[in-house]
């Protein structure tokens, strides 16, 4: 790993191999990209990751896919192939981080798991996203964001207590994987520096899922109690919900003596500060059935922006419930420069979320929309050292595609 000189981004001079499907191995490359990896997708001919199935699309180019894969490089290689697992051992002998995500011993089974590869690459890091882990009883079942959240208890916490089980309205399962392979990686990329060595790293959407029931594991390693379901209401805290407002809804939290006390003055709720059943933040949400209406029965008679701008002015946290067309287009991101335009080959400028990691020094990466199916094979394959006459072989034999080939093959697609 080469060290990155000043100015550019955390891991300029780091080469990562992404294997990758849907969401938690794509996210995770997204992340070192968007650090300064030099990121090279490895997808199948033809049809490449099945992201790029989803729509909505921009001209042929799916929309999703291009925010998702940014700042990387495409190569389309048929791994079932002698020739594209040779190619594969290849690259990833010049590779710092390999992150894949297919099922549980897919590429063990090409000859490309971490034990193939590590006898001529010991200093790789190999990062292996699946539904349940590596081993185990769940092991060999396909695993996607929903089932992470169902089977790691997330869906029996989410929803209105009178309502069925629901999902989070994201993959927070995927993404959270993704940002611990990406963690992970990075992490075991200092742990090299005092080694030599790389390693295996296995993550998965389920353990990912359950790390995040913080509260509900204190809940029942102290009572033995489960957690339920209440709506957007806080474990332990209250008033810390959505509430009517009378255009909608709109957040607060007031939860600390000094906070409590202001948002009832600031709604003019004072009646409630003497009552004892309000006295403390444990007694409020004991107490959340009388609580919430009657400070409904106030916030219902005014409009958000209102209410808002009154809790604002008294330094009580508070806001409100955006629709994902507000957010994508909220001043407050847009004075932070946070949305920003990817350049695409055949679109122009794409417009992107940006990363939430500010580096005061080594600013994030801010380069390409997610490639073109095979854009970089040629390239990547020169770069290897590969002579033109055996790229033009492996073109012809369809083991390796540029762009605009529509002949399919391909692994195991994995999960998340």
């Amino acid at each position: 790993m080469a060290p990155s000189p000043d100015g550019t981004a955390p891991l300029s001079g780091v080469r990562v191999v992404e294997i990758g499907a849907y969401m938690a191995a794509p996210f995770a490359t997204m992340q070192l990209a968007d650090l300064g990896a030099e990121v090279i997708k490895v997808e199948s001919p033809g049809t490449g990751d099945p992201t790029r199935a989803n729509g909505p699309f921009v001209g042929s180019e799916s929309s999703p896919f291009l925010r998702l894969n940014r700042n990387k490089r495409s190569v389309a290689v048929d791994l079932k192939a002698p020739e594209g697992a040779a190619l594969l051992r290849d690259l990833a002998g010049t590779a710092d981080v390999l992150v894949e995500n297919l099922r549980p011993g897919a590429l063990r089974r090409l000859g490309l798991g971490y034990d193939d590869l590590r006898a001529t690459c010991p200093r790789l890091i190999y990062v292996s996203a699946s539904g349940w882990g590596q081993d185990g009883p769940l092991a060999h079942l396909p695993g996607l964001d929903i089932m992470a959240q169902a089977r790691s208890g997330i869906m029996s916490i989410t929803g209105e207590p009178d309502s069925g089980p629901v999902k989070a309205g994201v993959p927070v399962c995927d993404l959270v994987c993704g940002l611990y392979g990406a963690l992970a990686a990075v992490s075991a990329l200092r742990a090299r520096e005092f080694t030599g060595e790389g390693q295996y790293i296995d993550v998965s959407l389920f353990e990912s899922a359950v790390s995040l029931t913080i509260w509900e594991a204190g809940r029942y390693f102290a009572t033995g109690e489960a957690g339920q379901r209440l709506g957007s209401a806080h474990q332990t805290n209250a008033p810390y919900q959505a509430v009517r407002s009378r255009d909608g809804w709109l957040t607060v939290g007031a939860i600390t003596p000094r906070t409590w006390k202001d948002f009832a003055t600031a709604l003019g709720l004072e009646e409630l500060l003497g009552d004892p059943r309000y006295a403390t933040t444990t007694d409020r949400h004991a107490h959340r059935d009388t609580l919430i209406p009657a400070i409904e029965a106030v916030t219902a008679t005014l409009d958000s922006t209102e209410i808002v701008e009154r809790l604002d002015a008294a330094g009580v946290p508070c806001a409100p419930i955006s629709t994902t067309d507000q957010v994508f287009t909220d001043r407050h991101l847009a004075e932070r420069d946070f949305l920003w335009d990817a350049d695409h080959p055949l679109l122009g400028a794409v417009r992107q979320l940006g990363s939430p990691m500010r580096f005061a020094a080594t600013p994030t990466r801010r380069d390409t929309a997610g490639p073109v199916l095979g854009a970089d094979t040629e390239a990547v394959l020169a770069a290897l050292g590969y002579a033109p006459e055996r790229i033009s072989a492996l073109l012809a034999d369809g083991v390796v595609h540029g762009p605009g080939r529509e002949e399919s093959s391909g692994t195991e697609r994995g999960d998340g």
